[in-house]
């Protein structure tokens, strides 16, 4: 098994600097933003002609992650790829020099932003401006606040308290009930208010613990437990081995079931109580196995049946799997997570990574790659598949 594990390694890395080199390579937003504007399909950037999604509109949701990315990737090269890592930087510091006094305006990072840098949101196909509470939090805060952090102790080490108590300020809007997870619509209590209870907020904040932990920042952590706690307390359903996306509610995003996975023992390190283990690889097993219907995983199953209950298969959800199942078969050393590894990793590169481009379609159906976009039009900068692709790489070099 020695011999998958080392061609995964390589594998892993050539893809992901075929990723970054694509990226840096483009002409940035502003001067300063990260482009990854192109149709997956017919390989085309994105033209104003587009509309929400070319490149008149910035995304903060994918600034903030291509921060983090950035940062990682360019601390992950520096003795493998020094070139490619001094250029990662220039850009990194260019995006961090940009990213932070956006945020800097009202505390706030928003979905999206017009040609003018003004926070709008979509209207059937009308733009107009989005509200500004400031006291509701969102995912894209989230992104920006995480690519911040890691960002500022790279690059700027007399920010990192600004921005760790920037990290807390969204941590504690999480836990405070001050969180909308949809931002396409106006930000507002009332529809704060209106939300299901998903995991989302949580499992997505809860890839913060490991960060923290890779500045030196331990002390800071707590919350990663008790997000921990919380999720597998309220949302794991142990008939069906799932988490469901609101408790009481049949619906399971298994792709975010196994992305919690892959968060927690990343974070967890090697010192992972026995039973929460057993718990959160039954988890990874399941969502895996049920969902991995057709081309990849769906997106949405039933609970209760275990049948998918959507045609859509995104591509993150497999390098989601490879780094969840990677840091899981580190401990268990279990058949079921290597099964869960190997066939994410096969059909990852096998039907959805497009060789010498640098980008995977997005999405698959049963009738084969599809223009489906679920959250943002731009590509992964480097977030779900690279930092997955990372941790898989961090594991095999352990093992060896």
């Amino acid at each position: 098994m020695s011999a998958f594990f080392a061609a995964a390694r390589q594998r892993y890395l050539a893809s992901n600097a075929q990723t970054l080199r694509w990226m840096l390579a483009r002409p940035p937003l502003h001067g300063a933003f990260v482009n990854t504007k192109m149709n997956p399909l017919s390989l085309v950037d994105y033209a104003a002609v587009d509309g929400w999604r070319g490149p008149d509109h910035v995304y903060g949701w994918i600034q903030g992650r291509a921060l983090e990315a950035i940062v990682t990737h360019a601390a992950a090269f520096e003795s493998i790829d020094p070139s490619l890592t001094e250029a990662l930087d220039r850009a990194g510091r260019r995006l961090y020099a940009a990213l932070d006094p956006l945020r800097a305006t009202d505390g706030h990072v928003y979905f999206c932003y017009d040609r003018d840098m003004r926070p709008i949101r979509f209207q059937g196909e009308v733009f107009v401006p989005q509200t500004r509470p400031a006291d509701i939090f969102t995912f894209s805060d989230t992104f920006a606040a995480k690519g911040l952090v890691a960002a500022a102790a790279r690059y700027a080490p007399a920010d990192l308290p600004r921005q760790l108590a920037a990290l807390e300020t969204v941590i504690a809007a999480i836990e405070d009930d001050r969180f909308q997870i949809d931002e396409k619509v106006p930000l507002s209590r009332a529809m704060l208010e209106a939300e299901a209870a998903d995991f989302g907020p949580r499992m997505i904040m809860l890839s913060a613990g490991a960060l923290l932990t890779r500045i030196g920042r331990r002390d800071r952590t707590a919350f990663a437990d008790r997000f921990i706690g919380h999720v597998i307390d309220r949302y794991f359903d142990p008939g069906s081995g799932l988490l469901r996306n609101v408790p009481g509610e049949d619906r399971c995003n298994v792709g975010h079931g196994i992305e919690f996975v892959g968060f927690a023992l990343d974070y967890l390190e090697g010192d992972v109580d026995p039973e929460l283990l057993r718990v959160l690889e039954t988890i990874l097993v399941s969502s895996f196995d049920k969902g991995f219907v057709g081309p990849g995983v769906r997106l949405v199953v039933s609970a209760a049946t275990g049948t998918p209950i959507s045609p859509y298969c995104p591509w993150w959800s497999l390098p989601e799997t490879i780094r969840s199942a990677s840091l899981c078969h580190e401990r268990s050393h279990s058949a079921q997570s290597l099964r869960a590894w190997q066939k994410a990793d096969e059909v990852f590169f096998r039907d959805y990574w497009r060789e010498g481009t640098g980008i995977a379609y997005q999405c698959l159906t049963d009738d084969g790659p599809i223009d489906y976009v679920p959250a943002t039009p731009d590509l992964d900068p480097g977030y779900h598949t690279g930092l997955s692709l990372l941790a898989a790489i961090d594991v095999v070099g352990r093992q060896s």
